[in-house]
């Protein structure tokens, strides 16, 4: 497994990072103990999960996924072998993460309640990444960085990047947490949040956890230039477009336990020219001769801002085979014939 700089910190994480967001819903504390057991011993040293999982969020499911994370570390005892990111809420209308009912914002009241809550479930003292899940600001579209533009009014209560920024510097002061990142950040707020930083002497992002897949290359349009010049490495989430690109919802498919059969909850990649995009990547998968899921995920492993690709699996057969994806390399070919479809169609899954 290819070992990779986070940002520039002194810590190197594996290529494939393992999501969770499935633990305490779609899996059991069992199976999740399974998947971790399986991902290390292929070589990720790299977790990644939130205060809100698991998926889909509500009030009885929040925090299972961190607090099975947590019965793992003690019960293998390998707290000090995984970088473990997590990451606290941004501006929501959910009111179930604070005790006191409060909706979500960015304030020192709740991140120090979020992060104390996250370290109890995890059954450690401190967090490697601390990612702000979402911005506190009104954005114009979920993962910040849409296809067009939509007015957005900035809300009245908004907390400042900067006081943001300086809360965190206050947790990494203290030990809670190691470094910063950034998720669904557009390519503004990231300059922002790197401008206050390095202004202001504090913690600097690190890396940023935005959608990529063959139907969402967005981020290469504005972010790119940021995570290379910068050092802000992306951690992909979605590189599969949530199982679409791994062929098993093509023709209106409805396998058992996944996720759009149990929640309908992935209108994200349904829209207008979502379907004919898809199959156009599944049959140059098959002309290929290539598992659709590897060569998605390959594609993402070999961008040169990619800093780790984080794959979610319900079952041991699909973390396999998203796991031996790093001895995927795609051939100049590939390559072509991909960034030939990504000119015909765009990206019509933002």
């Amino acid at each position: 497994m290819d070992q990779r700089r986070l940002g520039r910190t002194d810590i190197k994480v594996s290529s494939i990072c393992l999501g969770t967001m499935t633990y305490g819903e779609q899996n059991t504390e069992a199976e999740g103990h399974a998947q971790m057991d399986l991902a290390t011993d292929r070589g990720v040293n790299f977790f990644d999960t939130a205060e809100l999982y698991p998926i889909p969020p509500s009030k009885q499911t929040q925090g299972r996924t961190e607090r099975i994370i947590g019965s793992w570390f003690k019960a293998r005892g390998s707290r000090d072998k995984i970088v473990l990111a997590t990451k606290v809420v941004g501006r929501t209308v959910m009111d179930w993460f604070r005790e006191d009912g409060s909706t979500g914002q960015l304030n020192r009241f709740q991140i120090e309640e979020a992060v104390n809550r996250s370290l109890r479930n995890l059954q450690t003292d401190y967090i490697d990444l601390y990612q702000i899940h979402w911005p506190d600001r009104n954005v114009s579209g979920f993962g910040s960085n849409p296809t067009q533009w939509v007015d957005v009014d900035p809300a009245e209560d908004e907390n400042p990047i900067g006081e943001t920024l300086e809360i965190l510097g206050d947790l990494v002061k203290a030990g809670k947490i190691r470094h910063v990142g950034l998720s669904n950040e557009s390519p503004w707020g990231t300059m922002t949040y790197l401008a206050e930083a390095d202004k202001r002497g504090l913690p600097r992002p690190v890396s940023i956890q935005n959608a990529y897949s063959l139907v969402n290359r967005t981020f290469e349009t504005g972010l790119a230039e940021i995570a290379r010049r910068e050092n802000v490495g992306l951690l992909a989430y979605s590189a599969l477009a949530q199982g679409y690109l791994t062929g098993k919802y093509r023709d209106g498919a409805m396998p058992k336990g996944a996720r759009k059969t149990l929640f309908e909850r992935l209108n994200r990649y349904e829209k207008p020219g979502a379907e004919d995009t898809i199959n156009r990547y599944l049959d140059l998968a098959q002309e290929l001769e290539l598992d659709p899921a590897q060569m998605s995920l390959a594609f993402a492993l070999g961008r040169s801002f990619m800093t780790s690709v984080i794959i979610g699996a319900t079952t041991m057969e699909q973390l396999d085979t998203n796991l031996a994806s790093a001895g995927v390399t795609l051939t100049p070919e590939a390559e072509e014939r991909i960034n030939a479809i990504h000119q015909l169609t765009g990206n019509p899954c933002p």
